[in-house]
């Protein structure tokens, strides 16, 4: 039944009609769009324990404590700790050693009459996988994008049977469950852009995967984790802040990449915009730079994760092309300086019309739509392979006319040449370093910082040779 069943009311009536699953519904800001589905399919009885809607303020900060920000991740878990404590703590003597008891819980901010336009929340289920287990738990973000509010309800009542559901009938399947998310909806009505798997019913469960399926599966165009490996709704971390991203496969990273980063890093910081203030540093991998033909638990993105990670770098998973894309969703979560730090080669990229053949404008629209905030590109020069001189973006060959656009991008001050760049470190290219880890040859440790070589050998990542074969490599007398 549970591979099955994807309508919203066969979900919501295999809930009520399970003799085992009983729990509580509390919503705020969204009414409550998720318990009415039990109630409407008939034996909500056997299912519901109590409905809440904490809609005032007051009577909220009454029953979770105070909060800052009603329609947050905060606000949401304070609920389900106070809903499932007062599950347990009434009915567990009663019932305990048959119930799979499950508290669902929403705080939600749908569109209205003051404030019109997409909604946005966050939900959450925590329950028992079996009776008497210890909880587990799993936390979700939403976006309801629907102009209508009575849509954005009906959207987030259909989300919240499907997370329901996916809790109690398919924790065995962590990934199918994402998918089931979306069942009886679309795109055009709810982006899911975070998710957090907890607890024993989700044993090795890693949740940068998990963000990864989310972007893989289109339930969003990005999503984020930290360099702990938490993720994140983006929100959390770059609201109002500013923002510096550099995009790359980081297969691996390399003292170019690093180096490229610090000194976008040191001129951004001097941008007046800051005033001071310490800005969010963000690495991006986009689907295109995840190695296709990887196995079922995508090794080769969950290796770079680790590698970001141990050099405190923040990753954005993202499904954007062309950069004013990427500036155009970051700057919906921040009006502060945005800054993009990149090589030669994106320079040139944006200069060439193959790229903008869906821009009616072009090259001239996708600078506008790049440029038309507060972002700024700061350009690492590269080693020219013709004359092996240095190309720097001033002096780059770029085509007539596209290079009247530089200049002017120049004078405006939204382009940046690199300054006080490492020339020995020219020469690295990724490609090459990548060659070098498959065939065992042991002069691409010299391109990559210490860290990043130590986890490249400890877990034999990009191909490196494990020790026994290294050792046989060594030993073997030519023919």
């Amino acid at each position: 039944m549970a591979e099955t069943i994807t309508e919203t009311r066969q979900k919501a009536l295999a809930i009520n009609l399970d003799p085992t699953s009983y729990g509580t519904f509390a919503e705020i800001g969204g009414g409550q769009e998720v318990a009415r589905w039990f109630f409407s399919v008939g034996g909500a009885a056997g299912t519901v324990a109590k409905t809440i809607s904490a809609y005032d303020m007051a009577v909220s900060d009454a029953l979770y404590g105070p909060t800052k920000r009603y329609v947050s991740r905060q606000r949401l878990e304070a609920m389900l700790d106070f809903e499932f404590h007062k599950l347990l703590e009434r009915l567990h003597a009663t019932r305990g050693q048959t119930t799979r008891f499950f508290v669902f819980a929403t705080t939600v901010a749908t569109g209205s009459y003051r404030h019109p336009g997409k909604g946005r929340g966050w939900l959450g289920v925590r329950y028992q996988r079996m009776a008497g287990e210890d909880p587990s738990e799993i936390i979700i973000h939403a976006h309801l994008v629907d102009s209508a509010v009575v849509r954005q309800q009906e959207a987030l009542g259909t989300l919240g049977v499907n997370l329901v559901y996916g809790a109690l009938f398919r924790s065995d399947d962590p990934v199918g469950l994402i998918s089931t998310l979306m069942d009886d909806l679309s795109r055009e009505r709810i982006e899911i852009d975070m998710i957090k798997l907890t607890g024993p019913a989700f044993p090795g469960v890693d949740n940068r995967r998990m963000t990864l399926m989310l972007v893989e599966r289109r339930l969003t165009d990005a999503a984020m984790f930290t360099a702990l490996g938490e993720v994140v709704q983006p929100s959390e971390i770059l609201h109002n802040k500013p923002i510096l991203v550099e995009r790359g496969s980081f297969r691996p990273a390399t003292k170019l990449t690093v180096d490229l980063l610090n000194r976008a890093l040191d001129q951004f910081t001097r941008h007046p915009g800051l005033a001071g203030q310490r800005p969010v540093v963000l690495a991006e991998m986009t689907l295109r730079s995840l190695e296709p033909g990887c196995d079922a638990d995508h090794c080769d993105f969950l290796a770079r994760a680790e590698i970001l990670a141990a050099l405190g770098m923040d990753v954005l998973i993202s499904r954007f092309e062309p950069y004013y894309e990427l500036a155009e969703y970051l700057a919906a979560y921040t009006d502060k300086p945005i800054g993009l730090a990149v090589g030669m080669p994106t320079i040139r990229q944006i200069a060439d019309e193959r790229y903008y053949t869906d821009l009616p404008g072009g090259v001239l629209e996708s600078a506008g739509r790049l440029f038309k905030r507060s972002v700024t590109m700061y350009v690492y020069p590269m080693r020219d392979p013709v004359s092996a001189g240095i190309a720097s973006v001033e002096r780059a060959v770029i085509p007539a006319p596209w290079h009247h656009l530089r200049t002017l991008l120049l004078d405006m001050g939204r382009v940046e040449p690199i300054r006080g760049y490492d020339e020995t470190l020219l020469a690295i290219q990724t490609p090459d370093v990548l060659r070098k880890i498959e065939s065992g040859d042991p002069s691409w440790e010299e391109m990559v910082p210490r860290t990043v070589a130590d986890i490249i050998k400890a877990k034999h990542l990009f191909g490196w040779p494990s020790d026994s074969h290294m050792s046989s490599q060594q030993t073997a007398v030519p023919a």
